[in-house]
C-alpha cells in the first residue's frame, strides 16, 4: 500500500518550504503531489528547490480555484492507493504517512482523521524559519525578547532533527477561545470510541485527513461550490457508500497559523444552504447549533445546547420528517424545552 500526499497552497511560500521539508523526513515515503493554486508569491521558487532534494508532482493553477478543485486537481494526478490531503502551512510529523497508512491496513474502507494541532506562535512571522515579521507586526517582533521569538520559530533545522521541539509548542483548537479546543476534544473522543454514533461525518477534517484514491474519485471528489465544510461534507458522502470514519491514531499535524481572521461557519452560512441541498437530513442544519453551543459566550438556552457528537445524533432523531434549515432548528428548540419541562 503506497500514500499520495496531496499539499494544497496559495501565497504561503515561507511555511511551504517547511511543510514540504517535513514530507522529506517520512519514516514511510509517500508520493508528494503539490496544487500550486495561482500564488503570486515566491512559491515557484519553493518548489524548484524542494523537487531538486525531494522528487515531487507539481501542479500549477494560472488563477486560484479554490481549495475543492485544487484537492481535486492533485486527487486526479497522484498514484498512491491512498489519498492523504495536507495544507501548504501545515508541517506533517515525522511518522506521519506512515500512522494513515496504519490507519487503513487494520480497517479497510475508512476515512481516516489524524490529530490536528496548531502553532499559534507563528500566527506574527512572515516567515517563521528567519523570524521576518507579519506586515503590521514590526513593532511586535522587535519587542520579543530574542530567546522568545528563537522559541517561537520552527527551521528546517528542528524539523529533521529535533521535531519533539516542535511538538512540545503545540496545542489543539485553532483559534482563541474554548469553542476550537471543545470541539476538538469531542471530535477526538467520538473517534477514540470506535462505535459509529451515526454523525462521525461531522468529525472529517480539512487537513491530515486520508481515504483510498478510487474511492475519493468515485465519489466525485470535493464540491467545488464549497470552501467551508467540504471535508465534512465529502466525509458524509463517503459514509453514504459504506465507508467509516476513523481516527489515524498518532498521525499528528501542525497549523504554523498566520491569519489574522478566520472565515467562521456561523457568521459565512452560503455553505449551509448547498450543503442541505445536496443532504437534506436534519444533522445538517443542527452543526451550527453544535458550534454554537460549545462558544465561551452563547446566545442558546442551556437546554437546547449539543455538547457531542452523539448528543447531535439523537437531537437530529427528534427532528425526524421536519423540512428545511430554519425549521429544524425550530423543532429542537422546541422539543429541547419540552423535554425540560417534562423532567422538571
Amino acid at each position: 500500500m503506497r500514500a499520495s500526499v496531496i499539499v494544497r497552497s496559495r501565497n504561503e511560500s515561507a511555511r511551504l518550504r517547511l511543510t514540504l521539508a517535513s514530507l522529506a523526513c517520512q519514516s514511510e515515503p509517500a508520493e508528494i503531489v503539490v496544487v500550486n493554486d495561482g500564488s503570486t508569491d515566491e512559491t515557484d521558487a519553493v518548489l524548484h528547490a524542494a523537487s531538486i532534494e525531494t522528487p515531487l508532482v507539481r501542479i500549477d493553477h494560472e488563477q486560484a480555484l479554490g481549495r475543492s478543485l485544487a484537492a481535486n486537481a492533485g486527487a486526479q494526478r497522484a498514484s498512491g492507493d491512498i489519498l492523504i490531503f495536507l495544507d501548504g502551512d501545515t508541517l506533517a510529523a515525522p511518522d506521519f504517512v506512515e500512522r494513515h497508512l496504519a490507519a487503513h491496513s487494520k480497517r479497510g474502507g475508512v476515512v481516516a482523521r489524524g490529530e490536528t494541532l496548531h502553532l499559534r506562535q507563528t500566527r506574527v512571522f512572515a516567515d517563521p524559519e528567519t523570524g521576518s515579521p507579519m506586515p503590521g507586526e514590526e513593532a511586535r517582533v522587535a519587542a520579543m525578547p530574542e530567546r522568545e521569538r528563537a522559541r517561537s520559530r520552527v527551521t528546517k533545522a528542528d524539523i529533521s532533527r529535533n521535531f519533539s521541539s516542535i511538538e512540545l509548542r503545540a496545542q489543539p483548537g485553532i483559534y482563541p477561545g474554548a469553542g476550537p479546543r471543545r470541539l476538538y476534544d469531542l471530535e477526538m473522543e467520538a473517534l477514540q470510541a470506535e462505535t459509529d454514533c451515526g454523525v462521525l461525518w461531522a468529525a472529517a477534517s480539512g487537513s491530515n485527513q486520508s481515504v483510498a484514491r478510487l474511492a475519493f474519485l468515485e465519489a466525485g471528489g470535493f464540491d467545488p461550490e464549497l470552501s467551508i465544510n467540504e471535508h465534512r461534507e465529502i466525509a458524509l458522502r463517503l459514509v453514504k457508500a459504506g465507508l467509516r470514519m476513523a481516527l489515524a491514531t498518532g498521525a499528528r499535524s501542525f497549523h504554523m497559523i498566520h491569519r489574522k481572521g478566520w472565515r467562521d461557519p456561523l457568521v459565512e452560512r452560503d455553505w449551509e444552504k448547498r450543503f442541505y441541498r445536496l443532504h437534506p437530513i436534519p444533522e445538517t442544519p443542527l452543526l451550527a447549533v453544535l458550534w454554537a453551543s460549545l462558544a465561551e459566550t452563547s446566545a442558546l438556552p442551556a437546554y437546547a445546547r449539543i455538547r457531542s457528537l452523539p448528543d447531535l445524533f439523537r437531537a437530529a432523531r427528534r427532528c425526524d420528517g421536519v423540512v428545511g434549515i430554519e425549521a429544524v432548528r425550530r423543532a429542537h428548540l422546541a422539543a429541547s424545552e419540552r423535554e425540560r419541562a417534562f423532567l422538571e
